[in-house]
């Protein structure tokens, strides 16, 4: 069971987008679109004027988004969240992509406090795309062991702080295409084995602190034009990490990152929505806490069905199908149901030989419609009576 209680708060002078997979308000449009904000002004007879729904959106004009939460998660039980979104142009909206900052922070009764900065910013023109995400972790949990044959059972209590720089500059060179480097740091300090019944020691050692830092080549294809609800368009990604000691990493290791997307709009509110995440370790030994996990992608989305760090392993590969359908015409209610299987190689011996699906349905509530954002709660089912309450503010992916 969990108890929601949201805020909706956004400028109501801004404008819908005029980009080719953003929902915005057309003039052949026969139903008036909706969303939080306009339910609120009726229930509360707040008389706000807004500019026609055909103006543009100026550049710098900020679309926030604010949701406040009281909810249970499978990682972090009972918790209590602030989840923001800023949706903006940096120049004309023609020729130029939503940027999209998302942060905020949550704390849940298992003490676990969670900061994170999220940002995919892009400059007039789409000339460049500066991606970033940076992370704050006080994080008590458990981890389960590597590969395939962990229980869920046999859990291993440990806690941790945690800092993540990501932070990378790519260049537009043709057409959908863009290319750049960054610098990437995981620092995973104070680290504490609680309960040392899994393989987590025999990997790890008495390592009290980790730290891996290096250098990233990153070559994208994007075809969307707004993150916060992508309509028909593809991303593709491949990322290239290369974490050494002279940058101050525990040890040399390196990692490949691939990445796929893509969005089949099948009518005005229903979309297919196609993912696929892989991670692949190299070149030496990857920290414990830095290899390929379930739940630690960058919204912290794949296993839905499964709490975070479910599955671990030096290698991981994962795909989700997301069909999402209209279920009011005006926009304010939307679902979806979803699926989808996560495999992780074995260690020592570096293998993949099971699958672990997951699966289950959800409810979006437009949040802001002029930025397209979605509150997202799911519930999602695992094997072994895994099962758990999932939320975003923005698409899973």
């Amino acid at each position: 069971m969990a108890i929601i209680l949201i805020l909706y708060f956004h400028n109501a002078n801004a404008q819908p987008n005029s980009g080719n997979d953003n929902t915005h308000i057309q003039k052949t449009d026969t139903v008036k679109q909706v969303d939080g904000v306009d339910v609120l002004k009726n229930i509360f007879r707040i008389n706000i004027s807004s500019k026609p729904d055909t103006a543009k959106i100026p550049p710098w004009k900020i679309l926030p988004s604010f949701a406040p939460a009281i909810g249970y998660t499978l990682e972090a039980e009972l918790q209590a969240s602030l989840a923001f979104n800023f949706s903006f142009y940096t120049a004309d909206q023609t020729n130029t992509n939503l940027s999209v900052i998302n942060t905020g922070g949550q704390y849940s009764i298992l003490h676990q406090l969670i900061v994170p900065v999220i940002s995919n910013i892009w400059s007039s023109n789409n000339k460049f795309d500066f991606l970033g995400d940076w992370r704050y972790y006080k994080y008590p949990s458990y981890t389960y062991g590597l590969g395939s044959n962990t229980s869920e059972s046999n859990a291993d209590e440990v806690d941790y702080s945690y800092i993540r720089v990501y932070q990378e500059a790519l260049r537009h060179f043709n057409s959908n295409y863009y290319f750049g480097f960054g610098y990437n740091l995981d620092y995973h300090y104070d680290i504490t084995d609680i309960s040392r019944v899994t393989d987590y020691v025999q990997y790890n050692g008495n390592t009290i602190q980790t730290t891996s830092s290096g250098v990233v080549a990153h070559f994208i294809y994007d075809s969307r034009t707004n993150i916060n609800n992508p309509k028909d368009a593809f991303y593709g990604s491949i990322i290239y990490r290369d974490n050494s000691t002279i940058l101050g990493s525990s040890q040399n290791w390196q990692y490949v990152q691939l990445e796929a997307r893509k969005y089949f709009k099948l009518s005005a509110h229903d979309v297919l929505a196609l993912w696929s995440w892989n991670e692949f370790t190299f070149g030496g030994n990857a920290p414990y806490f830095d290899l390929p996990s379930n739940g630690w992608d960058t919204y912290s989305n794949t296993g839905r069905g499964y709490i975070q760090g479910r599955f671990r392993g030096p290698d991981m590969v994962y795909g989700e199908a997301e069909l999402r359908f209209g279920i009011l015409r005006n926009g304010l209610l939307g679902g979806v149901i979803f699926a989808n299987a996560t495999s992780v190689t074995n260690w020592p011996q570096v293998n993949f030989n099971e699958f672990f699906p997951g699966e289950g349905l959800g409810l979006r509530i437009k949040f802001n419609k002029y930025s397209d954002v979605n509150i997202c709660v799911d519930y999602g089912f695992g094997i072994e009576g895994s099962r758990g309450f999932f939320f975003n503010l923005g698409e899973v992916f």
